[in-house]
Formats: C-alpha cells, structure tokens, sequence
C-alpha cells in the first residue's frame, strides 16, 4: 500500500489538522488564563488536561480503518504500520502541544504537557483495541473528567499515581503511570488493530492475506489429492 493510500485510509491530513488546531486554541488559552489578575501558572492545569484529551481523541479515531479489505489482504505484517503510527502521531501531538505551554517546567509547563499527551494516547489506543476507534475517545474522557473534578489540591502522595494527568510536570510517579499506559496502549493496538465498527470479527491473519472464503489457510489438499467434489486437485483428467 502506498503512503498516500494509506494517509487517506486513515484520515491522517484531518487528524493533523486538528492537532495543529489543538495546539493553537491551547496556547491562546494558557496565555489568556495567565494574563487573568490573581492567576499564574497553575491556571494552566485546565489547558495541560484538556489539550492533551482532544489530541489522544484525534488520534484515537484516526486509527479506524476505512478500508478494512486492505488491511485483510496485505502481505507484509501490520504491527510495525501499527507502531509507527502511532508514535508518529504522538511524538507529534507531543511537540505541537509543548509549544504551546513554554515556561515553568517545574510546575504546568511542557513536561507536564508532554506526560499528559502520552498517557492519553496510550489510554486511547488501548480503547481502540477494546471498543473500536470511534469509541476510543470515550474512556479517557471520563477518566481525565473524573481526576479533574476529584483530585487533591496538592500534588504528590498517592495522588500522584491516580490523578497523574493533574500533577505537576516533574512528579515521577506521575510519569511512571503515563509512561506505563503509553507503553501499554500501544503494544495492544500494534498487536491487535483497533475493533473493527461494523460487527466483523477482529482478523486472526492480520498482514498476511485473506485466506480463501470458507477456507483457512493450511486448508488446501495437496496436488494429486482427490477433493469431495470428486475432481482431482491436480488439474488432470479422471
């Protein structure tokens, strides 16, 4: 499959543009959050959780498959395709966001921006495998919703491990967990493929052709066998 085909069958030209818009709405906003009297930095956490939720939602629904026979009737394996998008998008989610949020590393700044955007696209792969891509952006949005509205007022503790998208940037346990979800998400998605949204069955064979209908692979007989329909496999004459 060519890139451009492959660009196409996975809206890779509307997921870069709303990243790009991402990025843009979410350095306008820290800028004017800051610029608010009685506001610093840390009237950024709004931006460090949401920014990062929508660019994990764009590309969690660009990973559906538009064109599943592609994918059921290519040759070379789908993993390493898998894995490459995927960090190629959020290696890209991550720089176009860190942008947006420069200054203060130690506390809501590009760190914590960057974590934030991994362990959102690592929740959202992982979303994808299990509901589908048009569903992956669901689970996070909960999650991210409910650590917003129930996390502590001081970072650190155990907090740090269960409201990580809302600690500040160099909290280590915070990133473990991001990390560990990143990580995670992906290896599932590489290795599976998102659900696929129409009802058929996940492939078993992914990346190495469709096998003939009502047949496995391995299914064949051998030349010379004579099938049940009576005819010789070899193609000779009875």
């Amino acid at each position: 499959m060519s890139l451009r085909l492959y660009a196409r069958s996975r809206a890779l030209p509307v997921t870069y543009a709303v990243l790009l818009g991402t990025a843009l709405a979410a350095g306008w906003s820290a800028h004017r959050l800051q610029a608010q009297p009685f506001f610093d930095h840390t009237a950024r956490v709004p931006v460090v959780v949401l920014a990062p939720l929508v660019a994990g939602a764009a590309i969690g629904t660009g990973l559906h498959v538009h064109a599943d026979e592609l994918d059921r009737t290519a040759v070379r394996p789908w993993w390493r395709r898998r894995l490459a998008h995927q960090a190629v998008l959020t290696a890209s989610a991550a720089v176009l966001l860190a942008l947006a949020v420069p200054g203060r590393p130690e506390a809501f700044g590009q760190p914590a921006m960057v974590r934030n955007v991994l362990g959102a696209a690592g929740v959202t792969a992982a979303a994808a495998v299990v509901l589908g891509a048009r569903l992956s952006w669901l689970p996070p949005l909960v999650y991210f919703g409910a650590v917003y509205v129930a996390a502590p007022s001081m970072p650190g503790g155990a907090a740090a491990v269960w409201a990580w998208p809302v600690q500040p940037g160099p909290e280590g346990w915070a990133w473990a967990v991001a990390l560990a979800a990143f990580v995670t998400g992906v290896m599932l998605y590489a290795a599976l493929g998102a659900r696929p949204d129409n009802g058929r069955p996940r492939s078993r064979y992914p990346g190495r052709g469709a096998p003939p209908e009502g047949r496995p692979p391995g299914d064949e007989p051998p030349p010379g066998r004579r099938p049940r329909n009576g005819r010789k496999s070899g193609g000779g004459p009875n």
